[in-house]
């Protein structure tokens, strides 16, 4: 089944060369130059992924990729210029899944909206193993893979995709160190490769996403230098 993606920049000339960069690999794509169009597009017909440039005018990528995440975990890439580092972490820390400096690579970007994609599937696939499906529990926290569903002390956190993934990575194995590769790995799969920022950024916003809910929370514990791990029960 084809796969439909919504490239979001103010830039036409991005949104001519990398469509059609898109298209011959076979997605179907949407473009749109505003956040505010794109937000009604998406909303009204869901895709699969998202690109979102960050600045453009009237509706920017920060507060479309906000609206989008009241109620949705759709997979979002953000493109961002060269010196942009600080709306890189923003981005990140805003629920976004993964980042692009431009002008980057066609081919990098494929690799990661594939990566995206392919993980997303994973997900929802009902024929993944049990095994990978079964409902975890430590002591508050409990994530069910099969419906995409986290809750603490019983009031629901709503997770990205990603941040599910490095959430269940940390929880499997309470006490146990994770460095940041081994999260990039169980995000992204392996053989992509994103910044340690990446990482640290989706943990800080674990973190907030959690305390919203119970200030109290401390259970994403950091060992600088080395990574972070769930803490035992």
């Amino acid at each position: 089944m084809q796969q439909t993606i919504a490239l979001v920049d103010d830039d036409r000339n991005i949104l001519t060369s990398v469509s059609m960069a898109l298209e011959a690999e076979g997605f179907k794509v949407r473009t749109y130059n505003d956040g505010s169009e794109a937000l009604r597009a998406i909303t009204a017909q869901p895709v699969d992924l998202a690109i979102l440039d960050i600045k453009m005018p009237r509706m920017d990528g920060m507060e479309l990729l906000g609206r989008l995440r009241q109620d949705s975990n759709l997979p979002v890439i953000f493109l961002t210029s060269k010196d942009d580092e600080v709306d890189e972490v923003l981005g990140l820390r805003m629920g976004a899944d993964d980042y692009i400096t431009k002008p980057s690579s066609q081919r990098l970007l494929l690799e990661r909206i594939r990566a995206l994609l392919r993980r997303e599937r994973l997900t929802q696939d009902l024929g993944s193993k049990d095994d990978e499906r079964q409902a975890v529990a430590r002591g508050e926290l409990v994530l069910d893979p099969a419906r995409h569903l986290c809750t603490w002390r019983g009031e629901q956190v709503k997770l990205t995709v990603t941040e599910f993934l490095i959430l269940k990575a940390l929880a499997q194995r309470p006490g146990h160190v994770k460095s940041r590769d081994q999260l990039m790995d169980a995000a992204y799969g392996e053989h992509i490769y994103v910044d340690d920022r990446t990482i640290d950024s989706h943990i800080k916003r674990l973190r907030k996403k959690f305390k919203d809910v119970d200030t109290q929370f401390t259970q994403i514990e950091t060992l600088y230098g080395v990574g972070y791990r769930y803490k035992e029960i």
